[in-house]
């Protein structure tokens, strides 16, 4: 196919434009020698897409007149301007309707990736001489693909790297989320001191704020506060390290040793929750046996073995929870409240009296979690129930489980709140 280098005008009523002008200018510079694969262009083209302005449908059709092209690569030695009819272009463009293609192929000629070389009547043909070979052809010249190789390339790769940006971003967001939310559910476990529930709703409010399709920028931001966050709460926790350095109370480390869980703690089920504070009873019961002096021999006074009560008595020392992290976590108790709302702890505990006998937890059962862990953290465990209550098949039976495992120190409130807490989004509410 020969091209020739003057200027075309589009036929019918379209209209020429300085764009059009342009292309075609930029297409007469084509060196005789210059070529490039016709796939890899399109491939290219496909990853540019954001920078074009194109859609994916104009891509398809480009595809279609692609496919009509004989040659894999795109010289002027082979010839520039395919010449399908739009019905030859649907069956290719997968049915594609011809009013939708010639809408795309408009699209394909604004964006300057197409050319059009219309016939005096506006169809598209090829002449042929007597041997066969093509001396004249009407039709789109896809000399701008060619023309624009170089520049296609380079906005492609931009593209790419553009993406693999976001990526990075996106991973190390990952990264530094998971980071902050173990450190605030081993502060919170540790008794760690600190605003815990309002670091975690400022935590919660940075995941939450991240848009759907976010700017490199936009995350880049969200990076910077969340890595200043992990930082703020990683200096609370090294604090408390020190703090239990210096004490130099070896109980306590030891303590603190046997009950560190290199775990996450979040479920609501029992069997994944340990008591973080309460020692083993029988630890305990060796530590307060008291001593005498019998000749420089230290020996132990044997009391009465340990009655049930003792063990009922450290129960009730299970640790308590800040009302407003409770309400945080188990924001549907707050309905069965005085008036529908909950402002302190008698309210809450007269809305557990009331979910307890919805629940079907009976009274012994609700008197014994009483005794054993304190009529608060009963309380908290009922509204924490009450959350999860489409899971829970038997509350008095779990209620029941908790209560014997809060006795063998086997059981903390803390992780069963955070995972609430993170289950509901993490935003503050309306205490009462």
């Amino acid at each position: 196919m020969v091209e020739t280098g003057s200027v075309t005008t589009p036929f019918g009523r379209r209209s020429m434009t300085l764009g059009m002008l342009a292309s075609q200018k930029a297409a007469q510079q084509i060196e005789p020698d210059q070529s490039i694969d016709k796939w890899k262009i399109y491939r290219a083209l496909c990853e540019a897409r954001p920078l074009l302005g194109i859609t994916d449908r104009a891509l398809a059709v480009l595809n279609a007149l692609l496919s009509f092209y004989p040659k894999d690569a795109l010289s002027e030695e082979n010839g520039l301007i395919v010449f399908p009819s739009n019905s030859q272009l649907s069956l290719r463009a997968h049915g594609m309707a011809e009013q939708t293609i010639r809408r795309h192929l408009a699209v394909l000629v604004e964006a300057g990736l197409l050319l059009r070389k219309d016939s005096p009547n506006g169809k598209r043909y090829a002449r042929r001489d007597s041997e066969g070979a093509i001396n004249d052809a009407f039709g789109f010249s896809l000399a701008p693909l060619l023309a624009r190789a170089e520049e296609i390339e380079r906005l492609a790769a931009d593209v790419i790297a553009e993406r693999l940006h976001l990526q990075r971003l996106r991973e190390r967001i990952s990264l530094c989320r998971r980071d902050v939310g173990k450190l605030i559910e081993t502060a919170v476990e540790e008794d760690v001191a600190g605003d815990w529930p309002s670091i975690f709703g400022h935590f919660r409010s940075l995941v939450d704020g991240v848009p759907r399709t976010p700017t490199p920028g936009q995350l880049a931001a969200v990076l910077d506060e969340m890595e200043l966050l992990r930082e703020e709460v990683v200096n609370h926790l090294e604090m408390q390290i020190n703090s239990t350095i210096r004490s130099g109370n070896p109980n306590h480390i030891e303590r603190h040793i046997q009950n560190s869980n290199p775990d996450s703690i979040t479920e609501l089920e029992p069997a994944f929750e340990t008591k973080q504070e309460a020692k083993p009873l029988e630890y305990a019961e060796r530590s307060a046996v008291p001593v005498e002096e019998d000749g420089g021999i230290r020996q132990p006074i044997r009391d009465k073995p340990k009655t049930r009560s003792a063990g009922v008595e450290r129960g009730a020392g299970l640790k308590s929870f800040p009302l407003g992290l409770v309400l945080q976590a188990c924001p549907e108790i707050s309905a069965y409240g005085p008036g529908g709302a909950i402002a302190n702890w008698r309210d809450l505990m007269s809305a557990a009296v009331l979910v307890r006998s919805m629940l079907g937890v009976s009274p012994s059962a609700y008197e014994e979690a009483s005794a054993v862990m304190g009529p608060e953290n009963t309380a908290t465990i009922l509204a924490c129930i009450l959350e999860r209550g489409g899971h829970i098949n038997s509350a008095g039976g779990y209620l029941r489980d908790l209560t014997r495992r809060a006795e063998r120190g086997e059981f903390a409130i803390g992780p069963m709140l955070m995972s609430l807490v993170r289950a509901n989004g993490g935003g503050a509410r309306n205490t009462g």
